[in-house]
């Protein structure tokens, strides 16, 4: 079977554009071994992410411990099932680290 890219992959396609190129391949990997639910979940937990320093920046200290709440919760989830989430629990430090 051919592996999977952002030319003939829906959600690869989308994510290429918003993602880095860090978490792009983590997708890439996760989709290429069919776990695309579990590539749909980085998704999200880097968009909580960027919620979470967007609120930060913004001075909004509540939203953000609730968004980064969230987010380990969701990476706890991933660690469980095996993926290799190292940089997002590095992007999660960072982030948790400059809320108050």
């Amino acid at each position: 079977m051919a592996k999977k890219t952002s030319k003939n992959n829906d959600l690869l396609n989308s994510a290429k554009r918003i993602t880095s190129n860090k978490i792009y391949s983590l997708l890439l990997d996760l989709v290429n071994d069919n776990n695309e639910d579990l590539a749909s979940e980085v998704l999200k937990i880097d968009y909580i992410l960027s919620y979470a320093s967007n609120c930060i920046k913004q001075k909004d200290f509540s939203a953000a411990k609730e968004a980064i709440s969230k987010s380990e919760t969701r990476i706890a989830m991933l660690k469980d099932k095996g993926v290799n989430v190292d940089h997002l629990e590095y992007l999660h430090k960072g982030i948790k680290k400059k809320c108050r």
